[in-house]
């Protein structure tokens, strides 16, 4: 399921491969900035939900926590490896959103994803806010189960989650790495 490219195939539909536009990425930033914000917002919901719903029935049908983490963290390796693009898929961010809202509950997850705004708000770099958000997700995951095997998950989804956006940790380094803005995308720009 987390194989699904959802940024991908919405692309293709509008008839532009995302992979060759901006970041080439094929997450909801890279669609937001080229198709505006309900298309990025779009694919992060489809994100989002290939990794809850695998999440959420590892979590009523498994008993073990480590079977539940093992299933947890496989839809973000699916999204970051997407075997249908030749292993070169998003950043895991959404994805593992979908698995922290059914393994910590609301209240965490709203707890990170208030992190993750005001980053964006404050520095206006999405990746860093990114970052700075899954920095948190093993602590969360702690703080919230006490259970080693969720812990486990905590650092593995964290540390994909930094692996995938090594390239943007070096353009944050050089101070190249391009600053978030809530605009319209240059499609509809020239359809008004």
């Amino acid at each position: 399921m987390g194989s699904i490219p959802s940024g991908y195939l919405i692309s293709k539909r509008k008839g532009v491969d995302i992979r060759k536009v901006g970041s080439g990425n094929i997450g909801g930033t890279n669609v937001s900035r080229a198709f505006g914000l309900k298309w990025g917002i779009a694919v992060g919901i489809l994100d989002v939900l290939k990794g809850l719903i695998p999440a959420y029935l590892a979590l009523n049908y498994l008993s073990s926590s480590w079977q539940i983490a093992l299933v947890a963290v496989s839809p973000v390796l699916g999204h970051i490896f997407p075997v249908w693009l030749k292993f070169k898929g998003g950043k895991g961010v959404a994805t593992s959103a979908g698995v922290l809202f059914v393994i910590l509950g609301h209240k965490y997850v709203l707890i990170l994803f208030l992190i993750w705004i005001l980053t964006l708000l404050v520095v206006r770099v999405m990746s860093f806010a990114s970052l700075s958000m899954a920095s948190f997700i093993p602590l969360m995951l702690w703080v919230s189960t006490r259970s080693l095997s969720y812990f486990a998950l905590g650092l593995a989804l964290s540390g994909l989650i930094f692996w995938a956006h090594r390239e943007n940790i070096k353009r944050m380094k050089n101070q190249t790495e391009p600053k978030f803005k809530f605009k319209k995308s240059q499609e509809q720009s020239n359809n008004q």
